[in-house]
């Protein structure tokens, strides 16, 4: 029946291609129609080229089979091979009597049940934060990265900055330190985010051949791998950290071990005795015995008693496994380079799909702020909103599409902002806001903050501070109102002289007690504070 089944492959290819080329020319109005009908088109391009797969083996099978079957329907006149299919087909229909015919042409006909039924799982595809592909849902994430080491206890991050920062790797901005990245904590956070965000593009992009993307991915990262220009993970940072240094300022003495700065000398040489200090310098001296080669138990063992931890260590197998009978071979890469190259691939994927879905991410921060500003009853009445918009029949969209023409676009000639439930704001509030008044921030790169309101609120936003932190301003607590980049330079400058001119006058201007001990002006003017001065009375 190889003739047959070509025949039913054939046809059913056809009225694949038919549907699909119906389904491209329909235009729905909702979004969440629009994304159901790309995956309906997507699984019908799978199936055509499951179908087309299928239609190709046929045809590279043996020809012998195909010859014969050809040949005992033109040359054999007694129809004994028509009676013996005759035969087959009654005996198959005895087997499954209540069997039901495929009709393919009421199967892929867009707008039929059947048809509805490829997109149906739309409905289960999303969670409630995602609405259907609009905002991303990183909560859970940000669980995750609240509880990882650097962040946990040290600093407190909103879920609106986490927003603007999970695809940032590096300091300032990133509170993990390189070490910390090497814990099993911090890869299951960036794998599972990395999952999360290429799962949400295959779902929000059925139609794009987002294999092709990935791929480029990965060729772009493998290429800075090998010119060590990836962000974070050069081999150079560690070198160029090999030992306390002086910072450029000249204020304050870093510390290798620990990867912290200290102010005076006085402070770092104190910590120096400490457990954490203690700790640190030992994972560093650990970390050096196998910087450039394996261990001796690596080298010795064969493959299969080398004990990894982490799942991220999987390369290494690979490596171990190319030496010859078990052994490592000790002229390849260090297995700490191998662990970082784990890490760092998922780094790069995570920044690449965050900047390629811009969009959704912007969209879900504006969600995330307006929600913050909601009252119960509005959310309880948007809530009720989107229920019965996705409770509503499908074809009640067609039947009103007449009576809704005019209401498609809402009318807002003045471009005011639109409130929660997707209308424009009163004209009055506008007004008492001061909305269409601008306020500019050279600061924040020349970016038009509309209203007084978020241009108070930008000062202790990331832009802001991050804007300053480029200019070299650390302190910027004291910068508020300040919106030029020569203006804050220039307050930053007079901010350091006076600092250095105080710490310098309370270092040269020295006081002498009644017992004739010479002391700082300030330790004096402390002491004569508390009563604690001797002799007879010194005035200053």
């Amino acid at each position: 029946m190889s003739l047959e089944d070509q025949r039913s492959l054939h046809e059913e290819v056809e009225r694949l291609e038919a549907a699909i080329s119906e389904h491209l020319l329909e235009e729905p109005r909702q979004a969440k129609d629009q994304l159901a009908r790309d995956h309906q088109i997507r699984q019908l391009v799978d199936r055509a080229h499951t179908q087309s797969g299928r239609l190709l083996s046929i045809y590279n099978g043996d020809p012998a089979t195909r010859t014969e079957e050809i040949q005992s329907m033109t040359y054999d006149y007694s129809f004994e091979s028509f009676y013996k299919g005759l035969e087959k087909i009654k005996d198959h229909h005895k087997r499954y009597p209540n069997q039901p015919v495929e009709n393919l042409e009421r199967a892929y006909k867009p707008g039929n049940g059947d048809s509805n039924k490829l997109g149906a799982g739309i409905d289960n595809m999303f969670t409630g934060e995602e609405a259907f592909g609009k905002f991303l849902d990183l909560n859970p994430l940000y669980d995750q990265f609240l509880n990882l080491p650097g962040v946990k206890g040290v600093k407190h991050v909103t879920y609106l900055t986490y927003l603007t920062l999970f695809d940032i790797f590096t300091p300032p901005d990133c509170p993990v330190r390189r070490l910390d990245k090497m814990t099993e904590t911090y890869f299951d956070y960036v794998r599972a985010l990395a999952s999360y965000l290429q799962s949400f593009m295959r779902k929000i992009k059925p139609l794009e051949d987002l294999d092709r993307l990935f791929t480029t991915f990965d060729q772009e990262f493998s290429q800075l791998w090998e010119q060590d220009n990836v962000p974070g993970w050069e081999t150079n940072e560690l070198s160029a950290k090999a030992g306390p240094i002086i910072e450029g300022t000249g204020e304050g003495v870093w510390c290798a071990d620990c990867e912290k700065t200290f102010k005076t000398d006085g402070v770092y040489k104190g910590h120096l005795a400490g457990r954490k200090h203690i700790r640190a310098a030992e994972a560093r001296k650990a970390r050096g015995d196998t910087q450039g080669r394996f261990p001796e138990e690596c080298r010795t063992l064969p493959v299969e008693q080398v004990h990894i931890e982490l799942e991220m260590y999987i390369r290494i197998y690979a490596y171990l496994r190319s030496g010859t009978d078990g052994s490592a071979n000790s002229k390849g890469p260090p297995v700490q380079r191998l662990k970082e190259r784990a890490v760092a691939e998922l780094e790069f994927r995570v920044r690449k799909l965050a900047s390629a879905m811009q969009t959704e991410r912007e969209d879900t921060r504006v969600n995330v702020e307006r929600k913050q500003g909601m009252t119960d009853r509005e959310r309880a009445q948007e809530i009720a909103a989107l229920y019965a918009e996705s409770s509503a029949p499908a074809g009640q969209g067609k039947d009103d599409e007449d009576d809704s023409d005019g209401e498609k676009g809402t009318y807002n000639p003045l471009k005011l902002p639109l409130a929660w439930d997707g209308k424009p704001i009163p004209f009055w509030l506008y007004k008492l806001h001061g909305l269409g008044v601008e306020f500019p921030c050279e600061v924040c790169g020349n970016f038009v903050y509309m209203g007084r309101r978020a241009f108070d609120k930008h000062f202790s936003e990331h832009r802001h501070i991050h804007g300053l932190k480029c200019l070299g301003i650390t302190n910027t607590s004291m910068f508020r109102e300040i919106t030029g980049i020569e203006d804050a330079t220039n307050l930053w400058a007079k901010m350091e002289r006076e600092a250095k001119g105080r710490q310098a006058d309370e270092n040269v201007v020295e006081m002498e007690d009644g017992f004739g001990n010479v002391m700082p002006v300030g330790v004096w003017k402390d002491l004569a504070r508390q009563g604690l001065l001797g002799g007879p009375e010194t005035e200053e």
